[in-house]
């Protein structure tokens, strides 16, 4: 079997300060169930891809949490990038260690590890109908979610002519405003999940012909030249250095309960909530008050008669805004005192 997984796993998660933290990130952390994201990741690719195929990049100073958390992962298979440069040098990194180990026509699948899925067996028999239009058009295949809502803080995909199954990529738009994404779902754009699917050969045949700025660093990836590669390379992301420039790039549509768990305020998509539509963990009281986030820890927290707010209480520290606001927490972070922000 030559499908392998890639889980992107970096990043400290400062939007969801005071919980996150850099050596407990958002990743390893249970914030839409009772298992922590990765592992929720983890599992929910296995039936598709053996965890002995997948590879999983985080940062160095996670490499050893990620390790204990996956107790079945080769150790091998955790790959700690030595700075952060953006998804484009992540996966042609991830794409060169596929295909020293399986070849060039191994087929990669690519995922984040901070999302929500409500239909496990849709997402991956979506993934699997990418794999095939992968391999029979030796093309670059990105799954586009079917929108639920015109939401401004996802980037868009145009399908344009249909091919087989898939539709050509027209264009790929970034970070719309509401009025431009209300518009565009009623014209048939998908969201861009940032989910992609490849073979290794055509991924990296694409990266050298259009990704100039990590041609410099190529001959030291396939040296295995870690250090060397991520010292080098210019950061950029996979879309902007290869997608957005290739000819090569279909669509699959997916409709399966996608969420991006990327502030508090998406946790009341995916958590189970009250009566009154508040998403709460810990010893919580809301009274008279609806569609709240609350996260409390070691204290009880108590609202009433307030509603949208987001509300997190932890280690002395207790964050209140509002769920519209949740999204500028790395704006406040900056404005805060050093010794505030690494209170936690």
């Amino acid at each position: 079997m030559k499908r392998w997984a890639v889980i992107l796993a970096g990043g400290v998660g400062s939007r969801f300060w005071p919980l996150s933290t850099p050596e407990r990130p958002k990743q390893l952390m249970p914030l839409a169930g009772s298992e922590p994201l990765l592992a929720d990741a983890i599992r929910r690719l296995a039936p598709l891809v053996p965890v002995e195929q997948t590879l999983v990049l985080t940062n160095g100073t996670l490499a050893g949490a990620v390790r204990s958390l996956i107790p079945g992962l080769p150790a091998e298979n955790v790959i700690a990038e030595p700075r952060a440069a953006g998804t484009a040098p992540a996966l042609a990194w991830a794409a060169v260690e596929i295909g020293r180990r399986a070849g060039r026509d191994a087929t990669m699948i690519s995922v984040h590890a901070d999302w929500a899925v409500a239909d496990p067996g849709g997402f991956r028999s979506t993934l699997a109908l990418a794999a095939e239009a992968a391999e029979r058009h030796e093309s670059l295949v990105t799954v586009g979610i079917v929108p639920s809502r015109p939401d401004p803080g996802f980037g868009y995909i145009q399908p344009g002519e249909a091919l087989d199954g898939a539709r050509r990529v027209a264009r790929f738009v970034e970070k719309p405003d509401r009025a431009t994404a209300e518009r565009m779902l009623g014209e048939g754009y998908l969201w861009n999940s940032g989910i992609f699917v490849w073979r290794v050969g055509d991924f990296m045949d694409e990266l050298r012909a259009h990704c100039t700025e990590l041609l410099p660093a190529i001959d030291a990836a396939e040296r295995g030249d870690m250090d060397g590669f991520f010292s080098t390379v210019t950061p950029i992301s996979v879309d902007e250095g290869v997608l957005e420039r290739s000819e090569r790039v279909l669509v699959i549509p997916g409709d399966f309960g996608w969420d991006d768990i990327g502030t508090w305020a998406a946790l009341r998509r995916v958590r189970e909530l009250d009566s009154a539509g508040n998403a709460s963990f810990g010893d919580v009281y809301a009274v008279q008050a609806g569609n709240n986030v609350v996260h409390a820890e070691g204290q009880t927290v108590v609202l009433y008669g307030v509603n949208d707010l987001v509300v997190v209480s932890r280690n002395g520290i207790t964050l209140v805004t509002t769920v519209e606001r949740a999204a500028d927490l790395k704006r406040m972070l900056e404005a805060l005192p050093e010794e505030v922000r690494e209170l936690r």
